[in-house]
């Protein structure tokens, strides 16, 4: 997409973020801790950095986009309402049976998703095939994934990271969202993850460090990223429940929807 002021990334960042409160309210259920973690760096990608046309995301080669904490879904669905590919009223059904909007982002389901979740830990395995896919296509579309703090816990993408530094695949970039909390605990409470940049480093990664809800940091690392010979990964320190008093660094809020009370003050703050 053709890029925008950083006013604008930032409005649309705000918007974003009112939606996803008000998806988990209606449904009264989801993750939106994590969620308003990662929209800034969501915002800046879609619209600044991603090769990515709204009016035909099925589009074969645009980039690709994978969230592998794909518990974060109503992120991608308030950017992708955002930019046009959703609807005020597919993110009225939020996790109800049928609705374009599940709980995990599903590609078979919605429209601008390009990797099914679930279980953790897998995207970046996906991405790399599909940095790699791009590759004997002979294409230069780029893979982006999206990775939780507490994720990286798991040994398939410490796996997925050396292979991607032996194969030098340059056209993937992990960003990892460094909020510091999981589902039930604050990172460090349940297994530390120590220097991420500093692993990935090892591993043969080019590695940017940045505030995850400056928008000049994420449209330059992104920018950055993208010229990169080498795979990427950007560490972006964040706040989880950003924006939200009560819910930033609030391991309750990982999975839990506001009450009334709860929503009237968030849509408060967020307005």
């Amino acid at each position: 997409m053709q890029g925008y002021a950083i006013g604008e990334l930032n409005e649309s960042a705000s918007r974003c973020r009112r939606r996803i409160v008000e998806m988990v309210y209606k449904a009264q259920s989801g993750h939106p801790g994590g969620s308003l973690s990662c929209i800034d760096i969501l915002v800046g990608l879609y619209r600044s950095v991603m090769r990515f046309d709204p009016d035909n995301p099925g589009w074969e080669d645009r980039d690709r986009f994978i969230m592998s904490k794909g518990h974060a879904s109503p992120a991608v669905y308030s950017i992708l309402r955002d930019v046009g590919v959703l609807d005020d009223s597919d993110l009225d059904g939020f996790r109800s049976l049928g609705s374009v909007c599940q709980g995990h982002v599903d590609r078979k389901w919605t429209a601008g998703v390009d990797f099914s979740a679930g279980s953790l830990g897998m995207g970046l395995s996906f991405g790399l095939g599909s940095a790699l896919a791009a590759r004997l296509d002979l294409s230069e579309r780029h893979t982006w994934v999206l990775l939780g703090d507490g994720e990286i816990q798991e040994g398939q993408i410490w796996e997925a990271a050396m292979a991607a530094s032996h194969l030098e695949v340059g056209n993937l970039t992990a960003i990892v969202d460094r909020n510091r909390i999981q589902n039930d605990n604050f990172v460090d409470e349940q297994m530390r993850v120590g220097d991420i940049a500093s692993k990935f480093r090892s591993f043969g990664w080019n590695i940017i460090e940045i505030d995850g809800h400056d928008m000049n940091d994420i449209v330059s690392a992104l920018s950055e990223a993208k010229a990169s010979v080498e795979p990427t990964a950007i560490v972006a320190a964040t706040v989880k429940g950003k924006g939200v008093s009560f819910m930033e660094d609030n391991p309750a809020f990982h999975g839990a929807a506001p009450n009334d009370e709860q929503f009237a003050k968030a849509m408060e703050e967020l307005s």
